[in-house]
């Protein structure tokens, strides 16, 4: 009996020690980095960043791979049905795992069944800019525009769905004014037509405007959250539009059943990496702003904003591309 015992509590030690082992031996090879987006978008941008950064501290290759299409479906996809073995991680903006999921009635994926969250990683502040052209000095002399002549003022974004145009319709929808949606496939046409003036104005992530406003071509007038990076601008709250809540996020989530010694160590050296003054000097000139939270605290914020996108969504009848 007492060498049943022995051998029984040897058994229960192992099993409690796997976690802890696993966690040490992790990582023991390359780590992919799943984007639903193109090379050079402000995810990729993070994605590359952190990349290097944990390749560094960990001593492994952490590859990005880019399967952008379909709104980021794609790739979030892929990430999805990948083996939960803690070699595949998607880095995602919000529309793949907050937005899409009340957007798209037949989504190959659930952003909530099929994901774990690691960290929300980096905030995106989004910004709205506007061409020289347009006779506004401030975000309510844009709106004064959009209530005069409603329907007639064009704002370009990265399509139905995507934060660029969601904040737009939250601003209509708190204001009343109504503009002319342009939609795009990709932020690089629409920055080439309101850099020309053929669309009027934006409400896009700061990391892809930033450019444009320092080089004179694109005037802001809000930005969603106070930023270094236009430290004259109002927030959307100063600037009388307190309600008009859209944030943009670069997320790391985990295909589920992966093991929570490895999403605890990923968390964790995430936070580490951003914390570091090199990552987090190319973090600042970027306009990403970190975000410092647990696997816990970052899976209730992604399940509060998809619930938030959820009602308004609904909320204004708001359907995909076709």
């Amino acid at each position: 009996m007492r060498g049943r015992s022995a051998r029984s509590i040897a058994v229960a030690l192992a099993l409690l020690a796997a976690p802890a082992a696993a966690q040490d031996a992790w990582p023991a090879k390359p780590v992919r980095l799943v984007v639903p987006s193109s090379p050079g978008g402000g995810t990729d941008l993070y994605a590359r960043l952190l990349a290097q950064a944990l390749g560094d501290a960990l001593k492994q290759p952490f590859i990005v791979d880019n399967k952008p299409g379909a709104s980021g479906n794609i790739g979030a996809e892929a990430a999805a049905r990948s083996a939960p073995d803690g070699y595949t991680f998607l880095v995602s903006a919000n529309p793949a795992i907050t937005i899409n999921p009340s957007l798209y009635p037949n989504l190959p994926y659930s952003a909530e069944r099929d994901f774990v969250a690691v960290a929300r990683g980096v905030l995106s502040p989004m910004v709205v800019c506007v061409h020289p052209s347009v006779p506004a000095k401030s975000l309510a002399d844009l709106v004064a525009l959009g209530k005069r002549d409603p329907g007639t003022v064009p704002f370009g974004s990265a399509g139905t769905g995507s934060p660029t145009y969601l904040g737009v319709r939250m601003l209509e929808e708190e204001t009343g004014a109504r503009f002319l949606h342009v939609p795009y496939k990709g932020l690089g046409p629409a920055y080439k037509d309101l850099l020309g003036g053929q669309i009027k104005f934006m409400f896009a992530d700061l990391a892809s405007a930033l450019p444009h406003i320092r080089g004179g071509k694109a005037v802001a007038l809000a930005v969603s959250d106070r930023t270094s990076a236009l430290p004259g601008t109002p927030t959307l709250a100063e600037a009388g539009f307190a309600a008009v809540q859209v944030q943009n996020s670069f997320s790391v989530v985990a295909p589920t059943g992966t093991s929570p010694a490895i999403v605890q160590r990923m968390s964790t050296e995430i936070m580490k990496a951003m914390r570091a003054p090199q990552l987090a000097e190319k973090l600042d000139a970027q306009a990403l702003i970190p975000i410092f939270d647990s696997p816990e605290l970052a899976a209730a914020s992604l399940k509060s904003e998809r619930e938030a996108w959820a009602a308004f969504i609904k909320r204004n009848s708001i359907a995909p591309d076709q």
